[in-house]
């Protein structure tokens, strides 16, 4: 019993990582296609983001059966998937982006961290240069204020370098 349980416990919180490295090289990757629509305005009830969620709960499901027809730990692998993308839904779809007809408002510290910091991370427009990737986690606003002050000037700064350097002439051109 106890070590189901920490391997549930153990698989809660690797998923945070799993989901960090997900959402970072994959739905702003190239999977950007899918997730492109949890960044812009949207009418309905759901979106084609919604594609990861439903494959997270399909490897749960797959892991939970495979757990019951014979290898007992991976139910319990399963299980802990399930349960991040159960508190995914609640936070994140809940909690940040009110997708619900009642809408809570964030009122403890770890809440409004997750929150701020996700409003951050749609403060970008396009793929690019963003942050605050986690779920569940997230760095503190100075933190995040400070990398996205960073990578702005970066991006100005190549900006400028682009504009100041001569324009590539083939040699047929040159004559």
């Amino acid at each position: 019993m106890i070590l189901n349980v920490a391997i549930f416990l153990i698989t809660l919180i690797v998923m945070e990582g799993v989901g960090f490295l997900a959402h970072k090289y994959v739905m702003h990757g190239w999977g950007w296609f899918l997730h492109r629509s949890h960044h812009e305005e949207h009418l309905g009830a759901f979106e084609t983001n919604d594609v990861y969620l439903l494959a997270l709960g399909l490897v749960a499901v797959g892991l939970i059966v495979l757990g019951n027809s014979g290898f007992d730990p991976l139910q319990w692998v399963g299980a802990g998937v399930a349960a991040f993308g159960l508190i995914y839904v609640l936070v994140h779809d809940g909690i940040v982006h009110r997708h619900w007809p009642v809408r809570p408002q964030p009122r403890n510290r770890y809440l409004k961290r997750l929150y701020h910091a996700h409003l951050m991370h749609h403060a970008v427009k396009g793929r690019r240069n963003s942050v605050s990737f986690g779920f569940l986690y997230a760095p503190s606003l100075p933190t995040l204020k400070k990398q996205l002050r960073a990578m702005r000037e970066a991006e100005r700064a190549a900006s400028r370098a682009d504009l100041c350097r001569p324009p590539v002439t083939s040699d047929l051109q040159n004559g």
